[in-house]
């Protein structure tokens, strides 16, 4: 039935889905268009809005970036490269291909967001050099474990409430983790998506007249073999005591900061990771500038869309658009209901501020009062919006771009997929928020 109903959805997202720049435009002007239809703001406002929050995500845009051309640095370097190559062996045909990547995925992305993007991506990628199958599906299956992403370890909501001094402590105390991210009705919903999009990426598998495949010779971005020697500065391009004399105190400092201070896995930290091992992998500096060169070229959307996501989102919250959504789609909830309006209006604001912690900003002021006058639980209304957040990621293009990048695919090739996963997995989280 699967298989069926994903012919369908994918020919209708291939033909009506436009490029990820085209429906950053649209959202834009659906946005500007409703703040000043619903909110009654000037046009004037919603300009003076957008622009000045248009360079909002820069820091962001750049942390993204990177985790495109680190990870795919630290792919490319031989003894990962080879280790990929040994776990991709493990499938033995295309059904398994998928559930294995969607596997691998899930894990990754439960651990780290950043971390889960690129190692599925780049996990896809190889077993497409082994094993005949969807290409599309290969790499829809890789992006569709990042729907766990805010219900594990990194999830920015659950870790914000769990902050002493976070901006909502007065009204509802420091949340720990063990009533969020490692409560029951959390890891049971967790645990079901591990079972469940595995198979309904395997099941949805075409049939091979209806396959796309890819020509294995066109994903091999191995860097050209280097000619003879002649300058010293070429001596120092491939000097391995160079790389290591930096690479090394870099990994040094990781030990550091994970055995000795404690700290976290954050992005800016999954980046210095996967730069200086790549640094280190290499060998030398030239073999990791020959691969930057080839990681960089997929940066492009991540550069242009970026900041027009950054205006978007301060259109919402400016304009108190994001919030009247949010609270028109609460205000009939009761005790029982509140999670699951809670995730839905959390999933239609994650259209336009594809942002956890920002998204958090913006509905915490409504969700925690309607929680409270409810009696519902803050910790459950918490995750409601956090798992909202994660669940219309499998619609909303903003983070499949770095994914996009490393698989040389378009939004429109992996999108009808991940309709229908946006369909299963969203009854499973409602009944997970709300029966649990």
């Amino acid at each position: 039935m699967l298989k069926f109903l994903s012919r369908p959805a994918v020919r209708l997202v291939e033909r009506y889905l436009p490029d990820p720049y085209i429906f950053v435009l649209l959202l834009t002007l659906i946005a500007a268009t409703a703040a000043v239809a619903v909110e009654r703001q000037t046009p004037l406002a919603v300009m003076r809005f957008w622009g000045d929050g248009f360079w909002g995500l820069l820091e962001f845009s750049m942390q993204m970036l990177l985790v495109l051309v680190t990870g795919f640095m630290l792919a490319s370097s031989p003894p990962v490269k080879r280790l990929l190559e040994r776990l991709a062996g493990k499938a033995k045909n295309a059904g398994g291909a998928i559930l294995l990547v969607t596997v691998v995925s899930l894990a990754a992305s439960w651990i780290n967001w950043g971390f889960g993007l690129v190692v599925g991506a780049l996990f896809a990628k190889e077993l497409a050099r082994q094993i005949r199958v969807d290409y599309r599906l290969l790499i829809a299956s890789a992006y569709s474990g990042f729907v766990v992403w805010h219900g594990g370890l990194a999830g920015s909501i659950p870790l914000t409430i769990a902050t002493d001094g976070h901006f909502s402590v007065e009204q509802i105390g420091v949340v720990g983790t063990g009533s969020t991210i490692f409560s029951l009705f959390n890891l049971a919903i967790v645990a079901c998506l591990f079972v469940a999009v595995p198979l309904v990426n395997r099941m949805m598998l075409p049939d091979d007249k209806d396959s796309v495949y890819v020509d294995a010779a066109q994903l091999d971005d191995t860097p050209p073999a280097r000619s003879r020697i002649t300058r010293p500065a070429e001596r120092l391009e491939n000097s391995q005591a160079l790389a290591w004399l930096v690479g090394i105190p870099g990994l040094i400092f990781l030990a550091d900061h994970f055995l000795l201070r404690g700290g976290s896995l954050n992005l800016n930290i999954v980046n210095f990771l996967f730069l200086f091992l790549a640094i280190v992998l290499h060998r030398t500096p030239r073999r990791l500038l020959d691969c930057l060169h080839e990681a960089i070229k997929g940066g492009a959307g991540i550069v242009i869309q970026f900041p027009f996501y950054a205006g978007i989102m301060a259109i919402m919250v400016e304009s108190g658009l994001a919030q009247s959504m949010s609270e028109g789609l609460v205000s009939f909830a009761t005790e029982t209901s509140l999670p699951f309006w809670s995730f839905i209006s959390a999933g239609i604001v994650n259209l336009f501020v594809p942002s956890g912690g920002g998204q958090w900003a913006v509905q915490a002021p409504v969700m925690l009062p309607a929680a409270e006058a409810l009696g519902a639980d803050v910790s459950r209304i918490a995750m409601a919006v956090a798992w909202g957040d994660a669940w219309t990621n499998l619609l909303q293009p903003f983070w499949a771009l770095p994914v996009l990048a490393i698989a040389g695919l378009k939004a429109k090739d992996i999108m009808g997929f991940c309709l229908i996963q946006l369909f299963v997995t969203g009854a499973i989280i409602s009944v997970g928020l709300t029966w649990f």
